[in-house]
């Protein structure tokens, strides 16, 4: 059975995440983990720092109330026998919460709403995805932007330089969401030098036409541009892409030339679903062991 964890702070932006992670694994048994923190923004979970039990008390109360009264709509609107609820209310950081849920219950999957730059006011915001991708670094993150409505991805986009190797496991959340859904990955190849690919990058992207054997998949080359993330919306509009995947990683491309890291460029400005995918570490293998095969359940 698949585990997939669902930040939540109640709002229509979550809820519409609710929405995509159920349809998308309609067929497929899955337990989802709703979670609500309720730190406030004034709060910092320092050691030595006091905490208003009070306050701590009737935002836990009210925290799982309205988790009780999510499970109940969830019921009620979008009812499927496959799918089972384990609601966590938590007074914690959301990025910390996260992080110790994915490692106590063996999380394959978080989905999560992602509001814009223009959600300044709002709780739940974009930066808040940034923050769990960076921190659940053994997890795939699956960002929902707001008012997105589900489609059956059919075809995803994996964007790439092919200038770092990737190993067939960094790669099974990717490929295995494909085989899932027939789906048709789309290969894009983002520019940065004119002429053609160094050895180095034909022996990557070889590696890849190797691990999507099995895979319908084309490659497409992303002119040279200013800026990486207009390419991407432009090719994505222009394919009619559905969902955008990349790998998580350290010095990535566009974090070199955008000088931000790229999941905040990509998640703040995306108009479809953003699965980031983490670069696998030693010291994590077990971890992603679990991870693959609950993912190469989809």
């Amino acid at each position: 059975m698949k585990k997939i964890l669902i930040p939540t702070d109640f709002s229509e932006n979550a809820w519409n995440a609710i929405l995509y992670a159920t349809r998308l694994f309609k067929d497929f048994e899955c337990t989802f983990f709703l979670l609500n923190v309720y730190t406030p923004v004034f709060f910092s979970p320092v050691e030595g720092i006091p905490v208003d039990v009070g306050f701590e008390d009737a935002s836990r109360a009210h925290s799982l109330s309205e988790l009780n009264r999510l499970e109940s709509r969830i019921q009620e609107e979008i009812p499927n026998p496959k799918h089972q609820y384990s609601s966590i209310t938590s007074f914690n950081l959301l990025a910390t919460e996260v992080k110790n849920i994915v490692e106590k219950e063996a999380i394959s999957l978080i989905i999560m709403g992602t509001k814009g730059a223009t959600g300044a006011q709002e709780v739940f915001l974009g930066s808040n995805t940034v923050r769990v991708i960076k921190s659940a670094k053994d997890c795939p993150v699956l960002a929902i932007p707001e008012g997105s409505d589900f489609v059956t991805p059919s075809e995803i986009a994996f964007a790439t330089d092919f200038k770092r190797f990737y190993s067939k496991n960094e790669l099974l959340p990717l490929i295995d969401l494909a085989k899932s859904f027939n789906a048709t990955i789309r290969i894009a190849y983002v520019q940065q030098e004119d002429g053609p690919l160094t050895q180095e990058q034909r022996f990557n992207l070889n590696m890849l036409q190797k691990y999507f054997d099995g895979v319908k998949y084309y490659q497409h080359t992303l002119t040279k541009s200013n800026s990486v993330s207009k390419s991407l919306k432009l090719f994505i509009e222009e394919l009619d892409i559905y969902l955008l995947a990349m790998l998580q990683y350290k010095h990535s491309f566009i974090e070199k030339l955008t000088k931000e890291p790229i999941v905040k460029r990509v998640a703040f400005h995306t108009q479809v679903p953003f699965l980031v995918i983490p670069e696998l570490v030693m010291n994590s293998t077990i971890r992603n062991t679990k991870n693959e095969t609950q993912f190469s359940k989809i």
